[in-house]
């Protein structure tokens, strides 16, 4: 599983024109589910990601996680995040999830995210979305489930 994280001052998503999501300040996260990831994966990301102290505090330093500011969570799906561009000029996908499998692993990341904080929108998985966002900072995270 690979999630990119974006720190926003707000975010949303608009599919067929319409506005279904949005959210103030907390994180964009951008979700990909690869074939090797289970619910295990699911909340050992999703703990990670809370967990993070990258909101910054009264003397400036980045202190504070989502749950210390009263964030908020944007999930958007994103199977492209798996591509692999090693050879060729078309990226390859074949790390993917099964898309009904990976639909379900997305749903469940969601589910672990609103455990823990109050609110959480998303978009809609497989779904043609426009997403607009305003980085803070920028600060963007990478998280690989490999590499944690």
């Amino acid at each position: 599983m690979k999630a990119v994280i974006q720190r926003v001052e707000e975010a949303s998503v608009t599919i067929a024109g319409q506005v279904t999501a949005s959210i103030g300040q907390g994180y964009l996260v951008l979700l990909g589910a690869a074939m090797v990831d289970d619910t295990d994966t699911v909340k050992k990301v999703a703990k990670k990601m809370i967990d993070l102290r990258i909101f910054q505090d009264d003397q400036g330093k980045t202190n504070l996680s989502i749950e210390d500011v009263g964030g908020e969570i944007l999930v958007v799906s994103q199977f492209t995040l798996l591509a692999d561009c090693r050879k060729g000029r078309r990226p390859s996908f074949i790390k993917a999830g099964d898309p009904a499998e990976a639909e379900k692993l997305y749903l469940e990341f969601i589910e672990e995210c609103k455990k823990r904080v109050e609110t959480v929108r998303h978009g809609d998985f497989g779904a043609d979305m426009k997403v607009q966002l305003v980085n803070d900072g920028p600060f963007t995270i990478v998280l690989d489930s490999e590499e944690l």
